[in-house]
């Protein structure tokens, strides 16, 4: 498959991550030509420093893994991995809330959403479709086109699963074009990498980028 490095955001969010191990993953991408790497809060000072002038995007997570953090929490979280270097933010959206049944979720998301976009940097919502029925990940595709985001996201990766082919085609088939889709969680294998491009993604999550591009190039 042609391009698959530019699907692939390399990510390391493990709770052992380790300086060298931000080290690798910058190596990495700027030897693979992935498209971003993800790292914790903690990281993105030092991976700012490490990507220096590469064309590579570098992604944090905001609320992670859980999402119940206050709205505010997750404001200055923001705030801070933007201030640190950050590039995109992937947010654990209120999943406590949504089930709850409140309209805070899209309250939540469009906060964000703007303050993302105030700074030029992109918001990517991690919905965790693990925990969704399809009437809820239709429902919370709505809430987040609504709320001005610019990518969905499958999963934490900390979930019992994380994406899958037909959550994929659902999400795709519930939102506009404008609106990115990211596949994650458990994505080890070329197949799976491709299966989830073609059912609608635009993004591949993981920690295997390097194995799934190895063995595209076989």
């Amino acid at each position: 498959m042609k391009n698959l490095a530019r699907y692939i955001e390399q990510t390391v969010l493990k709770p052992l991550t380790l300086d060298s191990d931000i080290e690798k993953l910058v190596n990495e991408a700027k030897e693979f030509g992935f498209v971003g790497i993800c790292v914790p809060p903690f990281w993105v000072k030092k991976a700012k420093r490490e990507i220096g002038n590469a064309d590579i995007q570098l992604v944090t997570v905001v609320g992670f893994p859980l999402g119940y953090n206050m709205s505010e929490t997750k404001v200055f979280e923001t705030e801070q991995a933007i201030k640190d270097g950050a590039d995109e933010i992937d947010v654990v959206w209120s999943l406590t809330a949504f089930k709850a049944g409140l309209n805070w979720p899209k309250i939540e998301l469009a906060k964000l959403a703007t303050l993302c976009h105030q700074h030029e940097r992109i918001l990517k919502v991690i919905i965790e479709t693990a925990y969704l029925s399809d009437e809820e990940i239709v429902k919370a595709c709505e809430i987040c086109r609504d709320a001005g985001v610019d990518y969905v996201k499958t999963s934490t990766g900390f979930a019992p699963e994380g994406a899958k082919v037909e959550d994929i085609r659902l999400m795709r088939a519930n939102l506009p074009s404008n609106v990115g889709i990211k596949a994650s969680g458990g994505i080890k294998t070329l197949a799976q990498a491709k299966a989830l491009i073609e059912a609608g993604a635009d993004r591949i999550g993981t920690s295997s980028g390097v194995q799934i591009l190895e063995e595209n190039s076989e």
